[in-house]
Order: C-alpha cells, then sequence, then structure tokens
C-alpha cells in the first residue's frame, strides 16, 4: 500500500467524529431525495396502473337531466372511442350505531357486464364480497375506503333515502373506482361522512324517475386527440339540457387532488435534500481546508518524495468521496425507512390495485452523482491551496494572522468589554467568512425545522377559517330540489334547532376578456351569518345588495377589477346569460368562486325564489333528537356534519403532518449536531496551542472552554432570528412551488412554531458543545505547546 492510502486511512481514523457527522448530513440528504423520489415514483407507477387498467375516462360532463339516445352524438365526435352513460344522485344514508347520517354517492352499475368483466369506462375493482344481483332485495357495493372508515363488511345493511323514499340497502361488496380514489363532494375527501355506493342501473334509474335519460357522460378519446376541441363540441351537444360544463381528466376533482399530492413529494424530494448536499458541501469545504492547513509539512514530504500536485489533490478528493460514500450508504438506508413509512400512511389514503415501494436504479445513481459533486465542490478550496503549496514554503509554519484593533477597540468602547468577550470579538472579525458560513449552517438547521412544523399552523388555520369563521353553523343540508325560502321555518321547527339559513350554489360560466371559467355561483342572505364569505385581510364580508363579488383567485385567472362588467351564464336550470357588475374581491383560499345576494341572484336567475341548500345552528344537547328528525326527512338529500369532518380531518392530517413534521425535526437536529461540532472541533484545532497556554497560566478548565464555545454561543444567537426569517422565506417558497390554481393558502407561522425550532436547535448546540468540552479536557498540554522551531 502507497505511503498516501496509509495517510487516507489514518486521516479518516483521526476525524472519525466529524467524518460521521458529515456523512450523517449527506445521509439525510440523499434519504430524502431517494425516499420522496421513491415513493413518487411508486404512487405515480401505481397510479397510472390503475387507472389504465380501469380504464379512466378522458372527459367527464355532468347534465341535469338528458336522453339516452345523446350516446350517438356524443360518440360521433371526432376522437370520441368510447361512451358511458351514467344515473348519479347523492342520498342520505342511515348507518346502524352511527348517530348522525352520512352522505352516499349513488351510482348505477350495468350488472351484466360487471358480471361478463366487460365494464367499459372508468371500471370497478371488485376488492371484497361479490357483485349484486338484480333480483330480490336491493344490493350494493361500496367504496373500499368508506367501508374500512365505517367498518361496513359484506353482509351488512343501511337504509337510504332514494329521491325521497327509505329504502334499505344490503351491503355485498366493496369496490375501488378510478373516479373516486378521492371521494369527495367539493371540499376535502373525508371517508367517514362521504361514500360512493354501486346498485344496479334498472333499479338506480326507477328510484329517481331517470329512465331514458341520464345525468352523468364519460369520455374515452383515442390517443393522440386533443382534449380542448372535445370539450366544445360535448358542451354543444348537452347544453340545452342543463350542462354543468364537459372538463378534462386533468380537471376531475380526484384526479387533480391525486396529481396535486404527486406535486408537493416532488418538490418536497428537491428543496429540502438540496438543502442538506449544501451544507455538506460547505462544511467538507471547511474540515478539508483545515486538514491542508494542518497537514503542511506532510504535504511538503510527499511532493518531496516525487508525488505530484494531482495525486496530492486526489488524495484530498479521495478523503471527500470517502465521506460521501458513507453518506450515501447510510442514506440509502434510510430511505427504506422513510419511504417504506410514508407508504405506509398514503397506503390508507391511495386505494389502488397494487402499491408497492420500489427504488430506481436512477434514483441511487443521480443520488450518489449529487452527493460525489458536492463532495468534490466541497474539497475545491483545498485542492487549490494544495497546488499553490511549494515544498520549501510547505516546510515552514504558516505565518501568524496579522491582529489590527477590532471594530469595537477603533470605536472607542473596548473598555466595556472583557477579556473573553473580546477575544471572541477578534475571532469574528479576523475569519468573518468562516463564522458566516457556521452562522448560515445553524439558521438553515432552524429554518428546516420550521418548514416541517408549519404545516400543522397552516392546517389548524384552515380548520379556523372554513369551519369556524366561513361556516358557523352547525350542520349543512342540501335538497334533491329546489324548495321555497320558506323552507327554513320548516328546518327551524325541526328538534333543538336554533336559527337556519338558506343560501344557493349554482354552476355558472363567468366571461370577460375573452376568457371564460366554468365555476360555481353562491348566493347568500344579506345578513348571512351560518355560512358566509370571509376575506383573509378583511375578515367576515356582507354580501352588497347588487353585483357580483369574486375570489382573488377567479379575478386573477379573468383579469377582472372592481367596476368590470362580467357575462354569467346559468348552466343548470334557467340558462340565463345575464351582464352584472364586479363590486368586490375576496381573498378566500379555495376555489375559483363567485359571490352574491340571494334576492339579487334569484333575480338574475328568473326561475323563482327557489334554495337547495341551508346551514342550520343546533343546541348540543339536542343532537340526537335532531338527527333522528333528519334521518326521518325524506326532503333531506344530503347532510354535513362540521363536528364529525372536523374530528376526522383532524385525525388523519394532525397524523400525517405529525409525522411528517417528526422526520423534518430529526433531520434539523442531525444537521445542527454536524454543523455545530464540526465548527467547534476546527476550532478546537485551531486554538489548541492558545487554550493549553491559557491552562498553563492557570486558567481552569472551565474557563477555557466557555472561552472557546462563547464563540459557538454567539454564533447561535446571531443564526437564531435569520433562521427564524429563513424559514418563513422557505416555508414561503414551497408554498409557492406546491401551489395549485384553486388553492391560495397563506403562510402561517405561529410564535410557538419559532420558540420551538429554536429550543430543538439550542438543545443540538448543547449537546455538540458538550461533546467538545470533552475534548477540550483531554488536551495533553505538553504535546499541544511543542512548536516548530
Amino acid at each position: 500500500m502507497k505511503a498516501i492510502h496509509i495517510k487516507l486511512w489514518r486521516d479518516l481514523r483521526r476525524l472519525r467524529a466529524q467524518v460521521a457527522t458529515i456523512a450523517m448530513v449527506v445521509a439525510i440528504g440523499v434519504a430524502g431525495f431517494v425516499g420522496m423520489f421513491s415513493v413518487h415514483e411508486s404512487l405515480k407507477g401505481s397510479r397510472d396502473a390503475f387507472y389504465r387498467d380501469n380504464r379512466l375516462a378522458d372527459v367527464f360532463a355532468s347534465v341535469k337531466r338528458a336522453p339516452v339516445h345523446l350516446r350517438g352524438r356524443l360518440a360521433a365526435i371526432d376522437g370520441v372511442a368510447e361512451v358511458k352513460l351514467d344515473v348519479v344522485f347523492d342520498a342520505q344514508i342511515d348507518l346502524p350505531g352511527v348517530e348522525p347520517p352520512v352522505t352516499g354517492r349513488f351510482i348505477g352499475l350495468d350488472l351484466a357486464r360487471a358480471h361478463t368483466n366487460r365494464q367499459g369506462i372508468n371500471a370497478l375493482s371488485l376488492k371484497r364480497g361479490r357483485w349484486p344481483e338484480r333480483d330480490g332485495a336491493l344490493e350494493a357495493l361500496v367504496s373500499d375506503r368508506f367501508a374500512a372508515a365505517r367498518r361496513l363488511n359484506p353482509g351488512d345493511t343501511v337504509h337510504a333515502i332514494l329521491n325521497g323514499k327509505r329504502e334499505r340497502v344490503h351491503l355485498v361488496g366493496t369496490a375501488a373506482s378510478p373516479e373516486y380514489v378521492f371521494a369527495s363532494q367539493g371540499g376535502a375527501p373525508d371517508d367517514t361522512s362521504f361514500g360512493i355506493w354501486w346498485i344496479d342501473g334498472a333499479r338506480m334509474t326507477q328510484a329517481f324517475d331517470m329512465q331514458g335519460a341520464f345525468n352523468q357522460a364519460s369520455l374515452r378519446l383515442d390517443a393522440g386527440v386533443p382534449v380542448a376541441p372535445v370539450l366544445t363540441q360535448v358542451d354543444r351537444v348537452l347544453e340545452p339540457y342543463g350542462a354543468i360544463g364537459a372538463t378534462g381528466r386533468d380537471k376531475q376533482l380526484s384526479y387533480k387532488i391525486v396529481g396535486d399530492e404527486l406535486s408537493q413529494l416532488k418538490v418536497m424530494g428537491t428543496v429540502l435534500p438540496a438543502i442538506f448536499l449544501a451544507v455538506a458541501m460547505f462544511i467538507l469545504n471547511v474540515v478539508l481546508s483545515r486538514q491542508v492547513a494542518t497537514q503542511r509539512s506532510q504535504i511538503a514530504a510527499l511532493k518531496a518524495l516525487g508525488y505530484r500536485d494531482g495525486a496530492i489533490a486526489w488524495h484530498y478528493i479521495q478523503l471527500a468521496l470517502v465521506i460521501a460514500g458513507l453518506g450515501v450508504l447510510v442514506g440509502l438506508v434510510l430511505s427504506q425507512l422513510i419511504g417504506r413509512g410514508m407508504l405506509g400512511l398514503y397506503d390508507e389514503v391511495f386505494r389502488f390495485n397494487g402499491l408497492a415501494y420500489e427504488t430506481s436504479i436512477w434514483l441511487v445513481a443521480v443520488s450518489a452523482l449529487l452527493a460525489a459533486a458536492a463532495a468534490a465542490a466541497g474539497t475545491w478550496s483545498a485542492i487549490r491551496a494544495v497546488v499553490r503549496l511549494k515544498p520549501a514554503q510547505a516546510m515552514q509554519p504558516p505565518s501568524p494572522p496579522a491582529y489590527q484593533p477590532t471594530l469595537v477597540e477603533r470605536l472607542g468602547f473596548g473598555r466595556f468589554v472583557s477579556t473573553g468577550a473580546m477575544m471572541v470579538i477578534r475571532n469574528f472579525e479576523r475569519r468573518p467568512l468562516r463564522a458566516a458560513f457556521t452562522v448560515t449552517g445553524i439558521a438553515l438547521a432552524v429554518a428546516l425545522q420550521i418548514s416541517g412544523a408549519f404545516w400543522l399552523d397552516a392546517i389548524a388555520h384552515i380548520v379556523d377559517v372554513q369551519f369556524r369563521q366561513v361556516q358557523q353553523g352547525d350542520v349543512l343540508v342540501n335538497f334533491h330540489r329546489p324548495v321555497p325560502v320558506s323552507v327554513v321555518q320548516d328546518l327551524k321547527r325541526l328538534p333543538g334547532v336554533i336559527d337556519a339559513e338558506p343560501y344557493r350554489t349554482e354552476p355558472v360560466r363567468v366571461r370577460l376578456h375573452g376568457r371564460s371559467e366554468d365555476t360555481a355561483l353562491t348566493g347568500y342572505l344579506g345578513d348571512a351569518q351560518l355560512m358566509r364569505v370571509v376575506d383573509e385581510h378583511r375578515g367576515a364580508v356582507t354580501m352588497p345588495a347588487h353585483g357580483v363579488v369574486l375570489s382573488s383567485l377567479l379575478a386573477n385567472e379573468l383579469g377582472a377589477r372592481v367596476g368590470d362588467r362580467v357575462e354569467l351564464e346559468f348552466r343548470l336550470w334557467s340558462q340565463q346569460r345575464v351582464e352584472v357588475a364586479v363590486v368586490d374581491i375576496v381573498h378566500t383560499m379555495f376555489g375559483k368562486l363567485l359571490y352574491m345576494n340571494l334576492d339579487a341572484m334569484n333575480a338574475l336567475a328568473r326561475d323563482g325564489n327557489g334554495v337547495a341548500d341551508a346551514a342550520l345552528q343546533v343546541d348540543p344537547l339536542a343532537m340526537g333528537a335532531f338527527w333522528s328528525a333528519v334521518k326521518a326527512a325524506p326532503v333531506i338529500n344530503s347532510v354535513f356534519d362540521k363536528a364529525g369532518s372536523m374530528a376526522a380531518f383532524n385525525k388523519t392530517t394532525s397524523r400525517n403532518m405529525g409525522v411528517f413534521s417528526g422526520i423534518l425535526t430529526l433531520f434539523a437536529v442531525a444537521m445542527a449536531v454536524g454543523i455545530i461540532y464540526n465548527a467547534a472541533r476546527i476550532s478546537l484545532s485551531e486554538r489548541a496551542w492558545e487554550l493549553a497556554s491559557l491552562r498553563v497560566l492557570g486558567m481552569t478548565r472551565a474557563e477555557v472552554s466557555v472561552l472557546l464555545l462563547a464563540e459557538l454561543g454567539a454564533e447561535l444567537l446571531v443564526a437564531l432570528p435569520i433562521g427564524a426569517f429563513t424559514g418563513w422565506g422557505l416555508a414561503s417558497l414551497m408554498m409557492r412551488l406546491m401551489a395549485s390554481d384553486s388553492i391560495d393558502f397563506p403562510v402561517v407561522i405561529e410564535p410557538s412554531t419559532y420558540a420551538s425550532a429554536a429550543l430543538i436547535v439550542l438543545a443540538a448546540g448543547v449537546a455538540s458543545a458538550l461533546l467538545v468540552r470533552r475534548h477540550i479536557d483531554r488536551l495533553d498540554l505538553v504535546s499541544v505547546l511543542k512548536v516548530r522551531e
């Protein structure tokens, strides 16, 4: 073995603690990159296979009621390969042993095609049980996520109000549908209160008086056919029958939620690992630069023995690559733990046919190349120093630094500063770049902790705004058909109801400046309190008597400003086209939506004063009697229970966000320890002679430790506010990268989050300081004070 190779292993052994901490920082970067991208690829592969095998449609269209003979016209559209027509209605379901009713979306199923495995578009995957039979009792399949959440099994029986008639429904199996990977009524998915039910199509049309008609169409297109022209033609065919507007697969609610989740994983797998690899690069730069400075005589000896500059430079590159290689190996093992753990959480959410964790070779290769590149970049300054160092020059000790009065002394404040504090200030001024690096690294550790914990604050803010400010009522009810506004008087007579307010939501197409958007218009009472519009900056907004209010997301999409006149086309009932002035723009978190005064909306629609929704405030002590009355009310189509939905939402998000935040906390601690420990060890190696001299002059170990660690403490204190600001910036960047065209989340970070991030990093700093203190206590004064002549 060559001498230079022996030197490499000796350096690794001597620097084993620093090697371990740097390798851990590299490992975390690799683990985050490989783990999150592996989860992304596993989910994406399973999603694509599920959609392909179950033939997810390319175009979706909802209509009030249209004759089935339109199938031929839809199939005749250029590029359309297959058409499926469905009857779909929401209904109230009474589950045994569950007090509040839940909402089920009932879909007609072609049993003949299902039994012969020829389902066509949007095919179901039977998870448990069997397919329903046509004769006898009304049998149904239910979405397996809802069945799991409500612990339903084949053989169970429930009751549903189908078109005002209470029906006994026998559950015979569970299924997964590509249309409803995420089942939602329009808000956040909630598997405890909303499920999908499939029953015999003939029984479905009979129950809802839809013989010879349909209200939902799905189309599969030939490969390579552009979607936009097909959407236009589908709208033209369905428009006379109250069409809501055809959409492509990219805007189908379930597909969009899954796609947004995958996009967020990709962002997390890119931004956070980049921070760790950058930090590892800087630590390597400092450590190897120090190695070159302390091994001048060894470098001179190697050059004198005939080793060229390239060989010596390669030696230090090898040192960095070995550290990076260790980090990659540990990171790949860690990525398996992280990836499989995250995929386990996703497996409860994404009900694909197969969800297996796989790590692609390209991910391993790219992570190794990134780590090697970071290591090579980190050794650059050290390599330059090796190449420039002449043998005769290297044999001499380095020139002592040129000292000059500090800024504090030049300003005349030196007499007010203690000797120990002045030593800290001098070290800051003598090595400003190194101090800046340490401060930056610690600040990034704080920022990383904040970027992981702020999600819990964001979720709490969303819950507060949506469930406590926007929806102040306890229950929302929906009616199958529009009913008179006077229905609120009937609702107020239900047991426990304190107040009731109607509101109306209608699908519309809004046009301005040649742009158009299919969305929804909601009309509220002028003095509405139970369901209202809340601006992020101004609070609750009272609906003006005339004109329309736009959400900021819709206003940005249309380029609308207050005073513009937009065209509204009612799509479902009246199909009126009217112009109305924009009187306000509100900053809301969700949706490209419009809002109006209910009376003004009814006047524009010209279809009477009917409403289909109402918000109720109910006495908590009377909820049992209230739910019993609701279950007996055939006119109520579906129910939203705020308390139950909040509990389910908090349970799911708190657990998932808690796991994610916990992982990032561990990462932040590891990074902080790596940075602080290496900074302290380098400072100790540079100031060992000085500290040993102070010991000989009579200072105790504790006093010497304070002189060294005070500099580290000062860097920590400087880094904390910088880290807090950087954490806010990183959170803002992640929110922007994850932003959707229909979601506008504000960056909300509570003071407690900043405080906990600071305390966690401070604890990591204290632990690192204690480790370094042990090395100070073990200083060999005789060997340290030996100086080359």
